[in-house]
């Protein structure tokens, strides 16, 4: 779930018929979460969105992965603990996100903006170190703006709001895959909506510089995302390209470098990963909305390096991708290889009055690589959803309530003997989840390795001012 800036007219309550131009202004600017109870005083504006959530999870192991700490990346986090409690288990989840923005009208149409935001899950901050939104802003209601500092990528943040979690999938559709979610160094320059084919096209391009003190292996990072309505219909395209930030497959996670240790820079290698999404919504009549979207995801891969060697003689590691350790060669480096994949959503919603019933699937593919073992590469998953959620009116406007059912399903057999004839990292432990996954047992704790499939329940609220 997720309230903040993104280039979008809610489909919540659908506008049949009319141009969207003054929402487009407000989101080219990129300046404020909509709101339903937001507080002013003076130039300066408070909003944001609280979130509760409870679950009760089939097919759960909390304890099952021996080193519960490491990266899904390296082979000896796939040992499991044997005997490990293998059962039903109860999940909750809070999150807490303010926006405090502030906005000075300079005249002749120019505006100097500014936001900060952070959230918190579970009363601790969410990506620790990292803010949401720290920027300013110079926009134009003829030109466009021109934004600066801290912010979040439309790759992410679009697929996880309104894509996402329209139909309860907002983290793993939004937070799965070859992409990053947080800039910390960026600029973003977007255009003013465009008259285009009786519609209305907004385009947009940041780039961030990641952490300057890689000097060797420099980060460089760009996302163009481009937004176009005519009518009913909205497309949501975006394009990341991104070089030497922390290889992963979480699209949530922010870019920085290679590691988090510039020190590490002339150990190793160079590596790159590119997200390319495209996402529509209709809406077919005043009830009826159909969604979609089709991602691709690519990996350079990353060799695996030891990159320090501590007092007590324990190796430190950087961050590798898919990479092949039957094989070292020399010094302790294993090769990392190219890999890429395809994810798609489908979504479908009904309002009725104050209700809004909804369903999606969505599915993360196999990849293509040439890693002669296995790296979950052979593997996919597939969610189904079903949500109902009622909106209040009246004084009580800006809170949801909402129940919610969901089914995952892995392509391959738990913990089998082998995957397509390739090798096991870890004899028994072959199926590792699907490569654009951050983890094993990734969004619902349903691990690959142990479960085939498992499903959830759930009730949850959400309050936005």
């Amino acid at each position: 779930m997720k309230l903040e800036p993104s280039l979008r007219r809610s489909v919540a309550s659908p506008a049949r018929g009319l141009r969207p131009l003054q929402a487009a202004l407000a989101a080219a600017a990129a300046l404020l979460a909509p709101a339903s109870q937001a507080v002013d005083f003076g130039p300066f504006s408070l909003n944001g969105f609280a979130k509760a959530e409870f679950t009760h999870n089939s097919n759960n192991c909390p304890d099952c992965q021996k080193f519960p700490q490491e990266n899904k990346q390296r082979y000896w986090a796939d040992e499991l603990v044997p005997g490990a409690e293998f059962k039903d288990h109860g999940l909750h989840t809070t999150l807490f996100q303010p926006y405090l923005g502030v906005k000075f009208d300079l005249g002749g149409g120019y505006k100097l903006q500014g936001l900060l935001s952070q959230r918190w899950r579970d009363g601790k901050e969410d990506i620790p170190g990292f803010l949401y939104e720290k920027n300013i802003a110079l926009s134009h209601e003829d030109y466009g703006s021109v934004r600066i500092g801290t912010m979040t990528t439309r790759t992410w943040s679009v697929a996880d709001y309104p894509y996402g979690s329209n139909v309860g999938l907002s983290d793993v559709w939004g937070s799965a895959g070859a992409g990053y979610g947080l800039l910390t160094k960026a600029i973003r320059v977007t255009t003013r909506p465009l008259d285009v084919l009786d519609g209305d096209l907004v385009l947009e391009a940041t780039y961030d510089m990641g952490n300057t003190d890689f000097k060797k292996n420099k980060p460089q990072f760009w996302e163009f995302y481009a937004q176009y309505y005519r009518g009913d219909l909205v497309i949501d395209a975006s394009y990341q390209d991104a070089r030497n930030g922390t290889p992963s497959a979480w699209s949530h996670g922010p870019f920085t470098g290679l590691t988090p240790f510039s020190e590490d820079d002339a150990k190793l290698g160079s590596s790159g990963q590119s997200v390319a999404l495209l996402m529509g919504r209709y809406q077919l009549t005043p009830q009826w909305e159909v969604s979609g979207g089709l991602k691709h995801n690519r990996w350079s891969g990353a060799y695996a390096t030891i990159t320090k060697i501590d007092s007590s003689g324990v190796a430190q590691w950087n961050s590798m991708f898919n990479v092949d350790w039957t094989q070292d060669l020399g010094g302790g480096i294993y090769r990392g290889y190219a890999a890429n994949s395809t994810d798609w959503l489908l979504g479908l919603r009904y309002r009725m009055g104050q209700w809004i019933a909804a369903t999606g699937m969505t599915r993360l593919g196999k990849a293509s690589t040439d890693n002669p073992t296995e790296d979950g590469q052979s593997n996919s998953v597939t969610w189904n959803t079903v949500q109902l959620t009622y909106e209040f009116a009246g004084e009580l406007r800006g809170l949801q309530v909402y129940g919610m059912g969901g089914y995952i399903r892995y392509g391959l057999d738990a913990v089998s003997k082998g995957c397509n004839g390739q090798p096991n990292r870890v004899p028994g432990t072959c199926s590792l989840s699907p490569m654009s996954m951050p983890g094993n047992a990734a969004f619902t704790n349903v691990d690959s390795r142990v479960a085939r499939s498992g499903n959830y329940v759930g009730i949850g609220v959400v309050y936005a001012f």
